[in-house]
């Protein structure tokens, strides 16, 4: 079997353009997914019983099913309930952004409880509230501890983007899709897609080591 260097060479623009459109998934994806993440791991640990079951049910539904099953629910069954088609943006995004805020929540939730307690009765000493302590002083030290599995949930996510092509959303698995039906080169486009998936993979690897290397670095100083 002949390998087609040609074939790749003139797909590469149109897998490219489905990368950044991969990217772009996976940055709102990634927002969302932290802003809900920080305010769930948050009530994971309140001392509200209600609170703390709601976001117990939250995290135990998305972590439990398939993010492939949360996005038919999202494409299919909201239009069925609201009678409006969702738009596929927006129908890509939601899943994964809602999906990954439920293990970043339990990211933060270890982060903060791996802070020492004498922390927040200090914060309390001096006069602050919960609220206070837990922006000033709590957060920030375990953002720092954080971001290595911040980090694995990220390459996650992005390599998880890619099933939001079942909704016909053209990222960068859809787009090869599109390439083979076209021109029947499995192993040329596939072979490339997975090149540029390891290549956005490694790049974030290196992003988040450095990160963890700079914020060790300032605890020293």
């Amino acid at each position: 079997m002949d390998f087609n260097v040609e074939l790749v060479v003139n797909s590469f623009p149109l897998l490219l353009i489905g990368a950044g459109v991969t990217i772009q998934i996976t940055l709102l994806s990634v927002i969302v997914g932290v802003i809900i993440g920080l305010f769930v791991g948050i009530a994971r640990i309140s001392s509200f019983k209600f609170i703390r079951l709601a976001a117990a049910v939250y995290v135990d539904f998305f972590r439990g099913t398939p993010l492939l099953i949360q996005i038919f629910l999202i494409y299919f069954a909201i239009p069925v309930i609201t009678g409006q088609r969702m738009d596929p943006f927006v129908s890509a995004i939601s899943p994964c952004g809602i999906n990954s805020g439920a293990y970043v929540a339990e990211i933060f939730r270890a982060g903060i409880q791996s802070i020492d307690a004498g922390q927040m009765e200090a914060g309390r000493s001096l006069g602050m509230t919960w609220t206070q302590t837990m922006r000033y002083i709590i957060v920030p030290q375990a953002f720092k501890r954080v971001i290595p599995p911040l980090g694995n949930e990220f390459i996650a996510l992005l390599k998880d983007s890619s099933l939001v092509s079942v909704i016909g959303f053209e990222e960068l698995t859809r787009r090869g899709q599109l390439i083979i039906a076209r021109t029947y080169g499995s192993l040329e486009i596939w072979l490339s897609v997975a090149i540029i998936y390891l290549v956005m993979t490694l790049t974030i690897s290196r992003f988040v080591a450095y990160l963890e290397k700079k914020f060790k670095t300032g605890d020293k100083r």
